[in-house]
C-alpha cells in the first residue's frame, strides 16, 4: 500500500530541546540568581547525568525510590512532574523553588527548536496530501510549542500518551492516531528517534523510520529521506 499518512515523534525527532547549561542558565536568570561559570557547568553536568530535564540526555541510573513512577511517567501530568523533578533534587540548588520551575520551562515552547529541515518536510508532505500526525509519549500539551513555531497549521492530529493512559511501545497509542485519521495501518508511516518505543508501530503493520537523536546543528537534513519513502511506488 502506498503512504498516506506519517506520524512523527516529537522530541528527538522534530523538536530538540535546549542544553542542560541553557535550561539551568534560564531558569536562574529569570529567578534572578546567580552562579559563577564554574558552578553552572558543574550543576548542569549533575542535571545531565541525573536525567533531570525532559527530552535531554537519559539518567545514568533511576533512584530506587522513583523506579516506579519513571516507569510509567509518560501516562500522567503529575506522574510526569514528579518523575523529572524528582530527578532533578538527586542535585542540589540553592533554592528549593528552582525544582519546579524548571520542570515549567522545559515546556515553554522558547525552550524547543525545531530540526532544520522539519519545516519543509511538513510542507511537503501537505503539498503531496500526506496526512501528519504527532505521536508522543509525553506528560504536558506540546501544541503550544507547535503553535508558537509555526508548525500547527502542518499537523492534523495530535495522539499524546499523557491523553490516553497509555504510552509508546503500546500499539493502543499507535492505533488511536491511525483511528483518528481514518487511516489502515499499513497506509502509515512511523518516524522516530526511540527504537524500542517508535518501533512498536510496527506490531500494528505501520511502517517505521528512524532518525538519530542529535543537536539541531548536527542534524540539518535527518528528516529528508521521508519525503522519498512517500514518494516511492508501493509493492506490488
Amino acid at each position: 500500500m502506498a503512504i498516506k499518512t506519517v506520524l512523527f515523534d516529537f522530541s528527538g525527532t522534530l523538536f530538540r530541546i535546549e542544553s542542560t547549561d541553557d535550561w539551568l542558565r534560564a531558569v536562574l536568570r529569570e529567578g534572578a540568581l546567580s552562579m559563577s561559570e564554574g558552578e553552572l557547568a558543574e550543576c548542569a553536568g549533575r542535571l545531565a547525568a541525573a536525567g533531570a530535564l525532559p527530552g535531554g540526555p537519559a539518567p545514568l541510573r533511576i533512584p530506587d525510590h522513583l523506579s516506579q513512577v519513571w516507569s510509567v511517567r509518560d501516562t500522567d501530568m503529575d506522574r510526569h512532574r514528579a518523575a523529572y523533578t524528582g530527578l532533578a533534587r538527586e542535585v542540589p540548588l540553592p533554592e528549593d523553588g528552582l525544582y519546579d520551575a524548571l520542570y515549567d520551562r522545559h515546556m515553554a515552547p522558547v525552550a524547543w527548536s525545531p530540526y532544520p529541515d522539519a519545516a519543509q518536510v511538513l510542507r511537503g508532505l501537505r503539498e503531496r496530501g500526506v496526512d501528519v500526525g504527532v505521536v508522543s509519549n509525553i506528560g504536558w500539551d506540546l501544541r503550544p510549542v507547535f503553535r508558537a513555531h509555526g508548525f500547527d497549521e502542518l499537523v492534523d492530529t495530535y495522539t499524546l500518551s499523557f491523553e490516553h493512559g497509555v504510552q509508546k511501545p503500546d500499539v493502543r497509542l499507535f492505533r488511536s492516531a491511525c483511528e483518528g485519521l481514518g487511516r489502515d495501518p499499513r497506509e502509515v508511516l512511523m518516524v522516530g528517534d526511540d527504537r524500542r518505543a517508535d518501533g512498536g508501530a510496527a506490531e500494528l503493520g505501520c511502517a517505521v523510520h528512524f532518525v538519530d537523536h542529535l543537536p539541531v546543528h548536527e542534524r540539518p537534513a535527518g528528516l529528508l529521506p521521508v519525503l522519498g519513502l512517500v514518494d516511492r511506488e508501493p509493492a506490488p
